[in-house]
């Protein structure tokens, strides 16, 4: 039966640059059932944060880049041969599983947690030229932005407005304008966490370790690479991708 796997056999381009971005299934059912915090609740953007990591620690790519219930990973070594639909598969479920472990672990969401749908993620393979790179997650940027904007604005008039009222005040309004009426009632978007209008970004730094020579017992200093968390990203562009040596 082995000819049926009609797909089995897809790679992926040997010469480009691999993206593949995982979304959160019915995450605004889930939001609902969990009663986030709105616009941002900072214990989901935690738990998620923590879920990206060991995704990154299983997977090692270049660059992780995780805004609302979105992580997008540019690979440096392409698992599992190239295959697509392991590359799906594999990522997908191995998120959903390191996220519903993170979020069992937490009080406030636990007892609730319990009688809601298994936590599910899609995922999607994305072959990029090396110029598509930045270009890419310049986009996925834009969008971290635009339900930054949104956000504030839909939740803001919600403390006032029925959610068809809402709705109506914010049909059509240019960003411009959700900048006015969010300033008109003391918000000013400059002024939130970076994290909230940039997203997250996972990458690895080099940074210096103090030790020990076991020979001549003198204090050594040497280089590792880590992880690092960043929750203050500036605008990506090439300088940054170039700075941190993301690009391949």
């Amino acid at each position: 039966m082995k000819e049926c796997e009609i797909f089995s056999g897809l790679k992926v381009p040997c010469a480009a640059n691999i993206v593949v971005r995982l979304d959160g299934r019915n995450f605004s059912q889930l939001s609902r059932r969990l009663e986030f915090e709105k616009p941002y609740d900072m214990d989901f953007v935690k738990i998620l944060s923590k879920a990206s990591c060991q995704l990154f620690k299983e997977f090692n790519p270049l660059f992780l880049y995780t805004f609302s219930d979105e992580i997008s990973l540019l690979l440096g070594e392409v698992p599992f041969a190239g295959r697509v639909e392991k590359i799906d598969s594999v990522m997908a479920s191995f998120l959903s599983g390191a996220f519903t472990r993170e979020i069992m672990k937490n009080d406030r969401f636990l007892e609730r947690f319990q009688d809601i749908t298994p936590v599910s993620f899609d995922s999607r393979v994305i072959p990029l030229s090396r110029e598509w790179v930045v270009s890419y997650f310049q986009e996925r940027q834009m969008e971290a932005w635009r339900n930054c904007l949104n956000g504030y604005s839909y939740w803001t008039l919600r403390k006032e407005y029925s959610r068809a009222e809402t709705m109506e005040i914010l049909h059509e309004k240019k960003s411009s304008q959700l900048h006015d009426l969010l300033f008109s009632k003391g918000i000013n978007l400059a002024q939130m966490p970076a994290w909230q209008r940039r997203g997250i970004g996972l990458y690895k730094k080099k940074v210096q370790i103090n030790g020990l020579n076991p020979l001549t017992q003198e204090k050594v200093t040497s280089e590792r690479n880590k992880i690092t968390v960043d929750w203050e990203l500036p605008m990506l562009d090439g300088n940054f991708f170039a700075s941190n040596s993301l690009l391949k």
